[in-house]
């Protein structure tokens, strides 16, 4: 991609994000402010990492595609005979899609992936959701990060009640995992995590430096400490060569996230955001804000998987989105809030060239509630397959600890090559993490009784 091309859709991602509807412009503020103050608190709760190399510990990269993406012009099913009608002035031709089948194509942005796909380090479950319906941005994105079954708010989430759940000794706690950027739902918890976020400014050289630290050295050493696990995570980031400075912050993070997975002292999950995915307007065909988004995506899938290196045959890429968007276009050439949509998955760990879910139909008696994409394949499925196959976590501490209440939800099977991990950790190992209680705004929702403390 060009400079200007790489000018071009970061514009485009920021007009993406701003034009959604209101409720994804307060998340993004929201998100913004939390990222502010994890980046500049998280350096004290940062673990450290095992000193051993890990070349075989297995790495897991979550890439939230925050907005609600598409599912249905992102993986196109030109073969389902409702698809141009439905699809109107949006739809992709067949022969414009990159033929992943005689019925599904991929969007022409994604032609990395496409390489990817076509080598067997890619995958795509189609018609897929979180256990929510509500088509809010702040329940679905909630729902995708605390891993519960439908509408209950928890401070923490799957990801974090997995390292907590963990024996002390095992690589993936011990080298601990990572947010790229701002601070999601789905790390949060008692475990501790990394942060770090890529900076268009410079670094902060000596005589400043020194000064800082010999502050810290004699004021605070356990600040001190945590100043210098932070700047030996920015070190891992990008001890491989600088980025260019006009590459957009969202590629810097996906090189950044690969550097780091990749080290052999550097942690073994991370996460990073996408925002933008709120097309209401202008979402296009071949080209348009999602086309802009998408190349960005695929652009970013690829500068990862160059910077992880050999890590890459130990590596699984989970590009996930908290709900779909509507089947029929609406009159701004975009479309609205929906339910089933698609769950990309890519990495040398993939079982790749499949196609995974039940495909439901577009015809309008197929659709959910008469105007989404009925999802077939409970996202908690996509995730306990992942971490089952790949990083070795007992089905029961997956449908109790780490996904509350989801026995009835079994893990997708064959996502996965050949398992990575060293060997099945015992259920016996591992801890039950506590959930925290319910703040009152979610069993309000419920319908159940909530006891407010006087004012004054």
């Amino acid at each position: 991609m060009s400079d200007d091309q790489t000018s071009v859709a970061e514009t485009r991602l920021r007009h993406a994000a701003c034009e959604g509807c209101a409720e994804s412009r307060l998340l993004l503020s929201r998100r913004s402010m939390l990222g502010v103050s994890a980046g500049l608190f998280s350096w004290a709760f940062m673990p450290r990492f095992a000193e051993a190399a890990g070349a075989t510990d297995p790495r897991l990269l979550v890439v939230v595609l925050r907005g609600g993406m598409d599912g249905i012009s992102t993986v196109v099913p030109f073969g389902d005979p409702h698809y141009v009608s439905m699809r109107g002035d949006i739809a992709i031709p067949a022969a414009s899609t990159i033929r992943l089948s005689s019925f599904f194509g991929l969007h022409p942005a994604l032609s990395k992936f496409a390489a990817l796909y076509r080598a067997g380090d890619a995958a795509v479950v189609h018609a897929t959701c979180v256990p929510l319906h509500n088509r809010s941005h702040f329940d679905g994105q909630d729902n995708l990060e605390n891993g519960l079954p439908g509408l209950a708010s928890n401070a923490t989430g799957w990801l974090n009640r997995l390292l907590t759940s963990l024996p002390a000794g095992a690589p993936i706690r011990s080298r601990g995992a990572i947010q790229i950027g701002e601070a999601p739902l789905i790390l949060r918890g008692p475990a501790p995590v990394l942060g770090w976020s890529p900076t268009w400014f410079e670094h902060v050289q000596d005589p400043i430096l020194y000064m800082v630290r010999t502050l810290y050295r004699e004021r605070d050493p356990a600040l001190l400490s945590a100043l210098d696990r932070g700047l030996r995570a920015d070190y891992l980031a990008e001890r491989t060569g600088s980025d260019p400075a006009n590459l957009s912050t969202l590629r810097k993070g996906f090189r950044g996230a690969g550097r780091l997975v990749a080290a052999a002292d550097g942690p073994r999950i991370a996460v990073l955001s996408v925002d933008g995915f709120d097309t209401h307007i202008d979402q296009g065909g071949t080209s348009g804000a999602l086309a802009d988004l998408l190349t960005e995506v695929d652009t970013g899938i690829d500068d990862f998987k160059t910077t992880v290196g050999a890590a890459w045959s130990q590596t699984i890429m989970l590009l996930v989105t908290e709900f779909g968007r509507t089947v029929r276009v609406n009159g701004d050439d975009g479309t609205d809030h929906g339910v089933g949509t698609v769950a990309l998955l890519a990495g040398g760990a993939v079982n790749g060239r499949r196609i995974f879910g039940s495909w439901p139909g577009l015809a309008p008696a197929q659709l959910f509630e008469g105007s989404d994409l009925r999802p077939t394949t409970d996202l908690r499925s996509v995730f306990k397959g992942v971490l089952m196959d790949h990083l070795g976590i007992p089905l029961t501490a997956l449908n109790t600890t780490i996904f509350p209440d989801s026995a009835a939800i079994r893990p997708l099977a064959n996502l996965v090559k050949t398992s990575t991990a060293a060997a099945t950790m015992s259920p016996a190992a591992l801890s039950v993490a506590p959930l925290n209680s319910e703040p009152p705004i979610a069993r309000y929702r419920k319908g159940m009784r909530v006891s407010l403390a006087p004012l004054g």
